[in-house]
């Protein structure tokens, strides 16, 4: 990484994306992808929604990095607002999406064929059978909030997505939907009211345990999804 790159503001790394850096695109990639792809994974349940949703937005930064404006707020700002937009199209584009259940453990790579991830069972095995009982309760609590969270209208959704389960602040959450602070609390309110209508005392404990729970994305060093990114976005191909 260039001397220019290293110190480099958001604001600085797009103007020099504006101009043809690419270590500057590299740059905000590595910084900004994780966080995007666990908000869109947190609202749809749905790898391929998330890799899409960082798709999109990436793309959109590299062929119109002129759409930020540093007057209307920072580069990370600009990045959300590109991606929930396009989550919330998705979410729109099929409503009868299911998400738990839309993309089910196989037998492949990513599975053993009874129904837990090889992760799950990984972390199970060689477990006493009360802590391979504790783990069990604590992955259906999870999975029981997940389901919950995913229940709820998108407008709800996401103030427990960003509040909850991503940890942030009402200003930081109202900053992003660009709603007033007081707005993100009665949302967040009502919602954790139909969550506990829903599941009652596994809510408190469990919201913690589904951010840590979550998957930041595939298995693709950032640099080189980056470069494919880039090379999409010059009109080539992946």
């Amino acid at each position: 990484m260039g001397p220019k790159i290293l110190g480099s503001t958001d604001d600085a790394l797009v103007e020099l994306l504006r101009r043809g850096d690419e270590e500057a695109f590299s740059s905000l990639y590595r910084q900004h992808q994780a966080r995007l792809y666990r908000f869109a994974y947190h609202m749809s349940s749905s790898h391929s929604i998330a890799e899409e949703t960082i798709q999109e937005t990436f793309l959109t930064l590299i062929r119109q990095p002129e759409r930020f404006d540093p007057a209307r707020g920072n580069v990370s700002a600009f990045l959300f607002g590109i991606a929930r937009n396009h989550v919330m199209r998705a979410l729109e584009r099929d409503r009868r999406f299911e998400p738990l259940d839309a993309e089910p453990v196989s037998n492949g790579s990513n599975g053993n064929g009874n129904g837990h991830s090889k992760s799950l069972d990984q972390a199970l095995d060689g477990d006493d059978g009360a802590s391979t009982l504790a783990r069990l309760e604590r992955h259906e609590r999870i999975e029981s909030v997940r389901r919950a969270v995913l229940s709820l209208p998108p407008v709800y959704r996401e103030v427990v997505v960003l509040c909850d389960l991503e940890q942030r602040s009402y200003a930081d959450a109202a900053a992003r939907l660009e709603c007033p602070v007081g707005t993100v609390r009665s949302r967040l309110n009502r919602a954790r009211g139909l969550l506990l209508a829903k599941l009652g005392t596994k809510l408190g404990a469990t919201l913690g345990d589904s951010h840590d729970a979550a998957d930041d994305g595939p298995g693709i060093a950032a640099d080189d999804q980056a470069g494919r990114w880039r090379r999409l976005g010059a009109g080539g191909r992946i």
